[in-house]
C-alpha cells in the first residue's frame, strides 16, 4: 500500500487521485524504463490500455508525479474525453496545454483560422512551445489516435503519457502497456485498507473469494469495499457471494430485455423455451445446470450463463452448497424503487459480452488478457462461498498483451453452450431513431462495459445501500457540464440547500462512487462523476426520474451559472451595473481576485453547460442569459481568450438561426468576423462580413448593413483588392449618409480615398479626402482633421515625387 502525499510544484495540474495506491509495480517499472530510453525525432509516447475501471488513469498519475522531478518544465494534464463520451478537438486541448505552460493565447489561435488536425493553428503553437523543453503530457482518455498526433512535438526530451480503453493504431513506436487485474494478494490487500479494521484480515478466504470475484480490478474492488463499509454486520463471504448473484441476474435482465424487444430471433427464443423445459425437468449436461435454476420469476428471473460457469447463487448447482437460484427474484427495494442487488426498475440493459470473453461453450481462452487460471477452483462448492459461478479473476501485470475486440453481438449456434447475453434494445427514452456517429480516421468505438461486468455488479450493490437523497443526487450530476459538480452547481440541481449538497457530494467521494478534482479558486472541493459508470447512471436517470423533474433540474443550474457569473462580474468591475441579488453565503465569491480566479477555472464548465443547453435546444431563454453574462464577465479578466469568445458568439449565431432571428444572426456573425479580423485571417472574415450583410439585409438592419459593408471592404484592401475595397466602401458611405451618421461618413470617405490611392486614382482620392475634411470641420473634430490633412499631404508629396 502507498499512500504517499502527492509533490508539490510541477505536478500540481494532476488530478489528486485515490488516497490508497496497491500494486502495479511491474507496469510502475516498465513505464520508468520506457521512459529512460534515450529517445530520437519526436516526443516518446507511453500508452496504457485497459477497460473501464482497471486503474489507467490512477497508475498513469502515480507514474507521473514518482517522475515529475525530471521534467522541470513542467508536469501538464488534459482530459481529452468526457465521461459522457464526447470527443475534445486537438485545437481546444491544445490551448488549454498552452495555458498551463504560461503561453500566450492570443487570436491567432481561433479555430477554424486553419485545418484541423496537426496544422491547427494552437497545435503548432504547443508543438513550438515545447522546443527546447522538458515537459510530461499527461493525456487522459485518449478516444484515437487522430486526437494524439497533433500533440506530440518534435521534441524528444518531452514525454507524452497517454490512457486510452482501446489500441491507438496509426502511430509509429508504439509499445502499450495493457493492463489487467490486481495480483491476488494485492486486491485482498487492496480490500484490508479500504474497508478497515480486521474484517479481511480475520477471513482471508473471503477476502481472496471477493477479490475473484471482482476480477481483481481496482473499480470494482473499491466499490465493494464500499458496500461492506455500509453493511458492517455482513461478512466478506456475503459479499462475494451478493456480487456473484449481482452479475448474473444484472446479466439474466439485459437477455431478457433482448427478447422482449424482439433482439432475440425466433429460433434462439425457441431454443430457450427447449433449454428451459429441460431444466425445469431434470439435470442439463449430465446434471450441472449451466444457466442456474429457474425460480418463480420465470425468464425475468433466470440468471445469463457466465463464461467462467454458471453464475447461480453460490455453490455448484446440483451439490450441498449450492445457493439460491440465480434467477430468484430480489425482495428489498431502494427507496427510489430500484431493487437492492438487481437491476433498477424500468431499465434495459444493453448487455454484451465483456472484452476477452471466451468462446461460446463457456470456458474462458487460455491466455487471454483480462482472464487468470484458476486451476483447482472451478467447480468446487466451499461452505458459504461462490463456487463455479465465480467468474475467473482478471490477469496480473500484462505487457504488450495483444487486446481482444470486443463481440459486437452473440455468435452461438443453437444448442451450444451458454453465452454472454445478447445486446439489449434501446435505452430507456431511445426511439432507436438516432443517427450513427461518423468516426474520424483510425477512431475507436468506446469500449462498453457489459452488464454481466464486475463493476457493474458491485456498483449495483452499492447503489442500493446510498439514501434516497444520495442515490437522487449521484443520477442527477450526469447532467452537471463535463459531469464535475461543487456545492454550488449540485445544491442547484437537486434543489437543496448548500451544506446538504456539500455533505452528500462527501459522502458520495467516500463510497469511490465520485472522484476527486482539484479544488475551486476559493478551495471548495470539487468531484467528478467517472466516465466507467456514467452511461449506469443515465440510465438510471431516465428510468427513475420524471423528464420534468430532469429539465426543472437543468434550468436551475443554469440560472445558478447565471448568478455566479454576474456576482463575479460586479466584484470585478463594481461601476459597471447595478449589483445582482447576492447569493446565500456558502456560493458567494468573496473578492475580485477570487472572481477573477473563480471565473478562469470554471471557463470551460460554463462554456460546456452553455453547449449542452443550447445543443438540447429546450432552455434558450436561459442559456442565452449565461452566454449574455459570460461575454460580459470574461473579458474584465484580462485573459479571455479568443476562442472562447469565438465559441460564444458562435453559440449566439446557433440559437438565432434556430428562432430564424435574422437581426441576432447578423450581429453574432459581425462580432464572429471581427474576431477573425484581429487574428488576420482575412478570408474567414469576409465570409463572416457576407454572411452578416445578408442576414441585415433579411432584418432590414440598416446600421448592420453599412458595418458589414466595411468591414467587407477592409478585408478585401488587407488581400490587395482594391477594386472591391473601394466598392464596398462606397456602398457603405451611401448608407451611412441616408442614415445621417457623420462620423462614419468622415471616415468612409477617408477609407474611400486610400482604396482610389491604391488603384492609383490620385484625383479621385484628393477630392474624397476634402469631401472627409468638410464633415470633420462642421463636426469640430481638430484630430480627425489633422489626421486627414497629413494623409492629404503625403498624397501630394507623392505625387510630386512621380509615383
Amino acid at each position: 500500500m502507498d499512500a504517499r502525499p502527492a509533490p508539490d510544484g510541477a505536478a500540481d495540474q494532476l488530478p489528486a487521485g485515490p488516497a490508497v495506491f496497491a500494486g502495479r509495480r511491474t507496469e510502475l517499472a516498465a513505464l520508468r524504463a520506457a521512459a529512460a530510453r534515450p529517445a530520437e525525432g519526436r516526443s516518446p509516447v507511453l500508452v496504457l490500455a485497459g477497460r473501464p475501471g482497471s486503474g489507467r488513469t490512477t497508475l498513469a498519475v502515480r507514474f507521473a508525479r514518482d517522475v515529475a522531478a525530471d521534467y522541470p518544465d513542467g508536469v501538464l494534464f488534459a482530459r481529452l474525453s468526457a465521461p459522457d463520451g464526447g470527443r475534445a478537438a486537438p485545437g481546444q486541448v491544445a490551448r488549454r496545454l498552452l495555458e498551463q505552460l504560461g503561453a500566450p493565447v492570443d487570436a491567432m489561435l481561433l479555430p477554424g483560422a486553419g485545418e484541423e488536425g496537426r496544422d491547427d493553428p494552437a497545435c503548432v503553437r504547443l508543438r513550438a512551445a515545447l522546443a527546447g523543453r522538458r515537459v510530461l503530457l499527461l493525456l487522459d482518455d485518449v478516444k484515437d489516435a487522430g486526437q494524439l498526433w497533433p500533440l506530440l512535438a518534435d521534441e524528444p526530451g518531452c514525454l507524452v503519457v497517454a490512457t486510452t480503453a482501446g489500441p491507438l493504431t496509426g502511430i509509429e513506436d508504439i509499445d502499450p502497456c495493457i493492463l489487467g487485474g490486481l495480483e491476488q494478494p494485492t486486491a485482498v490487500g487492496l480490500l484490508g485498507e479500504l474497508v478497515g479494521g480486521n474484517r479481511i484480515s480475520c477471513d482471508p478466504v473471503g477476502g481472496a473469494d471477493l477479490a475473484e470475484a471482482c476480477a481483481s480490478r481496482p473499480a470494482a474492488l473499491r466499490l465493494m469495499a464500499g458496500w461492506l463499509r455500509a453493511n458492517p454486520k455482513s461478512a466478506v463471504t456475503d459479499a462475494a457471494r451478493e456480487l456473484v448473484r449481482v452479475t448474473g441476474t444484472v446479466g439474466g435482465a439485459a437477455k431478457a430485455g433482448a427478447v422482449k424487444a424482439g433482439a432475440v430471433k425466433a429460433g434462439a427464443v425457441k431454443a430457450a423455451a427447449v433449454k428451459a423445459a429441460a431444466v425445469k425437468g431434470g439435470a442439463v449436461n449430465g446434471g450441472a445446470v449451466n444457466g442456474g435454476a429457474a425460480g418463480p420469476g420465470g425468464l425475468n428471473g433466470a440468471a445469463a450463463g457466465n463464461p467462467a460457469g454458471p453464475a447461480a447463487g453460490g455453490g455448484t448447482p446440483g451439490t450441498k452448497d449450492a445457493g439460491p437460484a440465480g434467477g430468484a427474484a430480489v425482495n428489498r427495494r431502494h427507496a427510489d424503487g430500484v431493487p437492492v442487488g438487481g437491476t433498477p426498475v424500468g431499465v434495459t440493459p444493453a448487455g454484451s459480452p465483456p472484452p476477452g470473453a471466451g468462446p461460446a461453450d463457456g470456458k474462458p481462452v487460455a491466455g487471454a488478457p483480462g482472464t487468470r487460471p484458476a486451476a483447482g477452483r472451478a467447480g468446487k462448492g466451499r461452505r458459504g462461498k461462490a463456487g463455479a459461478g465465480r467468474p475467473a479473476a482478471a490477469a496480473g501485470p500484462g505487457l504488450r498483451t495483444p487486446p481482444v475486440a470486443p463481440a459486437t453481438g452473440p455468435a452461438t449456434a443453437p444448442g451450444a453452450g451458454p453465452a454472454a447475453a445478447p445486446t439489449a434494445g434501446p435505452a430507456p427514452g431511445d426511439t432507436g431513431d438516432r443517427p450513427r456517429v461518423t468516426l474520424p480516421p483510425g477512431a475507436a468505438e468506446p469500449v462498453p462495459v457489459p452488464d454481466n461486468d464486475p463493476l457493474i455488479g458491485a456498483f449495483t450493490l452499492l447503489y442500493g445501500t446510498l439514501p434516497p437523497a444520495q442515490a437522487r443526487m449521484l443520477r442527477t450530476l450526469t447532467l452537471a457540464p463535463a459531469q464535475i459538480a461543487d456545492l454550488r452547481t449540485a445544491s442547484a440541481l437537486v434543489g437543496c440547500p448548500a451544506p446538504e449538497a456539500a455533505a452528500a457530494l462527501a459522502a458520495l467521494a467516500g463510497h469511490e462512487l465520485l472522484g476527486e478534482e482539484p479544488p475551486a479558486a476559493d478551495g471548495t472541493p470539487r468531484y467528478r462523476v467517472p466516465g466507467r459508470l456514467h452511461p449506469r447512471l443515465v440510465q438510471l436517470r431516465e428510468a427513475v426520474d420524471r423528464p420534468t423533474e430532469t429539465e426543472l433540474a437543468r434550468a436551475r443550474l443554469l440560472e445558478r451559472l447565471v448568478r455566479l457569473v454576474d456576482s463575479a462580474r460586479a466584484l470585478l468591475d463594481p461601476a459597471g451595473g447595478p449589483a445582482p441579488e447576492p447569493l446565500p453565503g456558502p456560493l458567494r465569491l468573496r473578492s475580485a481576485v477570487q472572481a477573477r480566479q473563480w471565473l478562469l477555472g470554471e471557463r470551460d464548465l460554463l462554456l460546456g453547460a452553455v453547449a449542452d443547453a443550447i445543443g438540447q435546444g429546450d432552455l434558450d431563454g436561459s442559456a442565452g442569459r449565461l452566454v449574455t453574462a459570460l461575454l460580459r464577465a470574461l473579458p474584465l479578466t484580462g485573459a479571455a481568450a479568443p476562442a472562447d469568445l469565438h465559441q460564444l458568439h458562435g453559440l449566439v449565431l446557433r440559437v438565432a438561426e434556430r428562432h430564424a432571428a435574422p437581426r441576432r444572426a447578423a450581429a453574432a456573425l459581425l462580432n464572429l468576423a471581427d474576431l477573425h479580423v484581429a487574428a488576420g485571417h482575412w478570408e474567414q472574415a469576409a465570409e463572416r462580413f457576407r454572411a452578416a450583410l445578408e442576414a441585415a439585409r433579411e432584418a432590414a438592419d440598416e446600421p448592420a448593413c453599412a458595418r458589414a459593408l466595411e468591414g467587407a471592404a477592409g478585408c478585401h484592401r488587407a488581400l490587395g483588392d482594391a477594386v472591391r475595397a473601394a466598392d464596398a466602401y462606397g456602398r457603405a458611405l451611401a448608407l451611412r449618409q441616408t442614415l445621417g451618421d457623420q462620423p462614419a461618413e468622415a471616415r468612409l470617405l477617408a477609407r474611400v480615398a486610400e482604396a482610389h490611392v491604391a488603384q492609383r486614382r490620385f484625383e479621385e482620392a484628393e477630392r474624397e479626402y476634402r469631401a472627409s475634411l468638410a464633415v470633420l470641420r462642421r463636426l469640430g473634430d481638430e484630430q480627425g482633421r489633422a489626421a486627414v490633412t497629413a494623409a492629404v499631404q503625403r498624397l501630394r508629396e507623392q505625387v510630386d515625387g512621380g509615383w
